[in-house]
């Protein structure tokens, strides 16, 4: 019997992280919603201090909220605090990068074609990404410029950009995409470590002594609780985007993931519009056209590649010293390929030291399993160039054809 702890250790810190995740962007929504839809109370139920309410019905009950500027005049007995939500979505969220990106940096970090860099210098790019990502982004929030919302938005934004083209000329392209979700995602979590949580804490202190809380306090919590709402959509695409190699497989993967990322600014701003009752269709026409630019230059990516490769084998047809390799290709003539790019990892027993069992499940060891998988096996070694990962086995142009060929044909046996 055999127990494979790293899968399991893996499968642990994905669910916990999923589960966190939930619960902490789950509440982030509830209360910027819920903040938004707060109206002023009637004037003869006006309570000292409140500024806003909101009545709403869930569950078959009715629920009424009511918001203090700066605090209530006494402390309640109770107060409830929100943030072991986001602590727990980033511990688990840095320990799957330690596990996957860093243990396995040959595999899935490095790409020699890209950087010939050692493991602990990969590591240490990485892991500087995600503490000057904080300090940019902070140093932002808290000079003049931090005045404007829109404005932080944009220069985050552009940082962000100049980061994923930086990193994707350094690790392999998933990994990249990864290193930007952490980025995101760490900055969130110290919005919440660094910023909002103190300050509630700073009000909480200036109640028990009596005295009048700094509004101010309450502004820039409420500030960096925006920003944070606004970068949870692109933070989730980021972490389903490895199932997706056409999106960080693409020539300029940076550009799918701007696009891609927008979007999800742009659908969080609908849902918070709704929430003022305020007009969505100017913002809603905005994702649409976001989403479909990315589809679209993914799209003419393929087709401009494809055209290249059509010119190089004209050219080559036309020399006669250049023989054809792909003529009336069959099975046997693409397993040598399979089984030196595919096999160490997609097999019923990998030997490749990072795996224990065929990764997703996908087994290439018969013409039957390889028949079955020829679409997959196309647009992730020949489409998107994403395997084998940071090609560490040399995968050269002219093999990724030949499978291209060969499936083109029906892959004849």
């Amino acid at each position: 019997m055999s127990f494979d702890l790293a899968e399991w250790l893996n499968l642990a810190l994905r669910w916990l992280h999923l589960v966190a995740g939930i619960a902490w962007i789950g509440g982030s929504f509830h209360f910027i919603g819920l903040d938004m839809r707060l109206r002023k109370p009637a004037p003869d139920k006006v309570q000292e201090g409140v500024t806003g309410e909101d009545w709403a019905v869930h569950g078959g009950g009715f629920y009424h909220s009511q918001k203090y500027q700066v605090a209530p005049s006494n402390m309640p007995s109770e107060l409830h605090w929100t943030k072991w939500e986001s602590y727990v979505t980033w511990i688990s969220g840095f320990a799957l990068l330690v596990l996957v990106y860093y243990i396995g940096a040959q595999t899935y970090l490095i790409d020699p074609a890209k950087a010939k860099l050692r493991e602990s210098d990969a590591i240490a790019l990485g892991l500087s990404a995600l503490v000057a990502g904080w300090f940019f982004y902070d140093t932002i929030c808290r000079s003049p410029l931090g005045r404007s919302n829109r404005l932080v938005g944009l220069i985050w934004f552009a940082f962000l950009v100049l980061a994923a083209i930086f990193l994707n000329s350094l690790f392999n392209a998933r990994a990249a995409y990864m290193h930007i979700g952490a980025m995101i995602g760490t900055s969130m979590v110290a919005n919440v470590f660094f910023v909002i949580i103190p300050n509630q804490r700073k009000v909480v202190a200036a109640l028990v002594a009596g005295r009048e809380p700094d509004p101010a306090l309450g502004a820039a919590a409420k500030q960096r609780s925006l920003h944070n709402n606004y970068m949870t959509l692109p933070v989730l695409f980021i972490m389903i985007s490895h199932h997706y190699p056409m999106t960080y497989g693409a020539q300029r993967p940076w550009i799918v993931l701007s696009l891609l990322g927008l979007t999800g600014v742009a659908v969080r701003h609908v849902f918070n519009l709704r929430h003022r009752d305020a007009k969505t269709g100017t913002t809603m026409a905005v994702a649409v056209v976001l989403a479909l630019a990315s589809m679209t230059y993914v799209s003419m990516e393929k087709a401009w590649s494809a055209k290249a490769e059509t010119s190089i084998a004209e050219l080559a047809s036309a020399s006669p010293a250049v023989k054809p390799a792909t003529a009336a290709m069959t099975y046997s003539d693409i397993e040598p390929v399979l089984a030196k790019h595919c096999s160490g990892c997609h097999s019923q027993r990998p030997t490749n030291p990072a795996f224990t069992a065929p990764p997703l499940g996908a087994v290439l060891d018969s013409y039957a399993h390889v028949r079955a998988l020829a679409p997959r096996i196309k647009a992730v070694t020949v489409d998107s160039e994403v395997m084998p990962l940071g090609n560490s086995t040399g995968m050269t142009r002219t093999e990724r054809q030949m499978l291209a060929d060969w499936i083109e044909r029906g892959t004849p046996q």
